[in-house]
């Protein structure tokens, strides 16, 4: 008897329902068991993290860190690398039950050259000799956390690995805070991103506690760092017309970098920003010095922007410093590129984000100028980056430190949040699989 007509793609059709939901149950499923699985590790988080606050590491020397990181790594039997691209760096890889794609996770552990002001029980004493300062040592941008939280993660999913497709990468990185060279290039040299199909990493900031936040596109700025060194002539502090002063010509410089910015810029097309961080020169109140020297960073999102910011420093720099007699030498130094989210992660990954957050979850409408080498793992795979925000309750928003601030403080409650924002959008890639547009 023939069948009725419609009935091949009547049956097409209820097969790729029963098919969805198949899948969807098997989401809840898992997330379920990695909703339990986070709350029965809760205070292991908080023990990892204390630990690695208390003993911060600037970029290039996380040893204990990493020594750390790895061992736990192993207890789990994973196959784990170290000192993987020839600095601190490692890599945990874990295969699950079943064939599926590729996704590493991405966490940085150093710490910043900062005196923690915070009085906490596990608070920073570690002090250090940076650029000829003696100086604390301290975690002021999160990354204790984002250690600890990626350390969870593994241990979920460690013990769900008979459930769960594909492989997973877990990628513990050195010296994020180093640029221009920084913790991923090296690794990535190393080959930690072969066969990658998709990388997530998250960072910690001010804000509602446990509030998750994504953007699609640019999420954060380009960073790029500057020198400029004006020479002028030393003469005697009462007898300035015998030298050429190189303060004077340094003050109209730093004045006259800041218009580049606003009148240089169509900044319709992205903002930017620069900044003078630092400027030394002379040694005693009546003597002209020889030389100056200042620092400072770029923040761009436009590639024509970054490029006309380097040009006309140069331009500005130089012309004031002829207009004196003096000479200025400036090096722009390209650092990281602009962290740039996959539309297509962000679409599949935004409804995931927004079950595990509860309400406390939004897709901002603002890019961050923070410079963040996330952007080279992004710019090798499809990537998504997202925020958490960790400002204790009673910590009034109004007044809030933010990240790099020697009052930065982080609530240990976030870490099971974001333990299970990225165990969640890892298995969603997982178990669906990343769109192939973005392969």
């Amino acid at each position: 008897m023939p069948r009725p007509t419609g009935f091949i793609p009547l049956l097409g059709a209820l097969l790729c329902v029963s098919a969805s939901t198949a899948v969807a149950q098997a989401n809840a499923a898992l997330s379920a068991e990695i909703d339990r699985r986070t709350t029965a590790i809760a205070s292991k988080l908080t023990a990892w993290r204390h630990d690695i606050h208390q003993n911060p590491e600037l970029g290039y020397q996380e040893k204990r860190t990493s020594a750390l990181v790895a061992a736990h790594l192993k207890a789990l039997g994973l196959e784990v690398q170290e000192n993987v691209g020839g600095i601190p760096g490692v890599v945990g890889i874990l295969k699950g039950g079943k064939p599926g794609p590729t996704v590493a996770m991405r966490a940085d552990m150093d710490a910043l050259p900062v005196t923690e002001l915070v009085d906490v029980p596990f608070k920073s004493t570690v002090r250090t000799v940076y650029n000829g300062v003696e100086t604390g040592v301290m975690h002021a941008c999160g990354h204790d956390m984002h250690t600890a939280m990626l350390m969870g993660v593994a241990e979920v999913f460690a013990g769900m690995r008979a459930q769960l497709p594909g492989t997973m990468k877990f990628l513990f990185q050195p010296a994020e805070e180093v640029p221009p060279r920084g913790g991923a290039a090296p690794m990535i040299d190393a080959g930690v991103m072969q066969g990658v199909d998709a990388v997530l990493g998250l960072h910690v900031g001010p804000g509602p506690l446990g509030t998750l936040s994504w953007r699609s596109g640019a999420i954060s700025a380009a960073s790029d760092s500057w020198r400029i060194v004006v020479r002028g002539k030393q003469a005697h502090g009462a007898m300035p017309a015998a030298g050429v002063d190189p303060i004077v010509v340094s003050a109209e410089i730093v004045s006259a970098l800041q218009t580049i910015v606003s009148r240089s810029l169509d900044l319709t097309q992205g903002p930017a920003v620069l900044t003078v961080g630092a400027i030394h020169g002379g040694l005693r109140e009546n003597i002209i010095p020889d030389t100056v020297w200042m620092i400072g960073t770029i923040r761009t999102f436009d590639a024509k922007a970054r490029d006309k910011v380097a040009q006309r420093m140069k331009e500005v720099a130089q012309g004031i410093a002829a207009a004196h007699g003096a000479t200025a030498d400036v090096t722009v130094t390209l650092g990281y590129g602009s962290t740039i989210n996959s539309a297509a992660l962000v679409q599949q990954l935004a409804p995931v984000l927004q079950r595990v957050g509860a309400g406390k979850a939004f897709e901002s409408k603002t890019q961050s100028m923070a410079g963040e080498d996330f952007s080279r793992f992004a710019a090798v795979a499809p990537g998504f980056f997202f925020n958490l925000s960790v400002t204790p309750p009673n910590v009034d928003m109004m007044g809030v430190a933010g990240n790099h601030s020697p009052l930065f403080q982080a609530d240990d409650n976030a870490l099971p949040v974001g333990v299970r924002a990225m165990a969640n959008a890892a298995v969603e890639l997982l178990v669906k699989g990343v769109p192939k547009q973005m392969q």
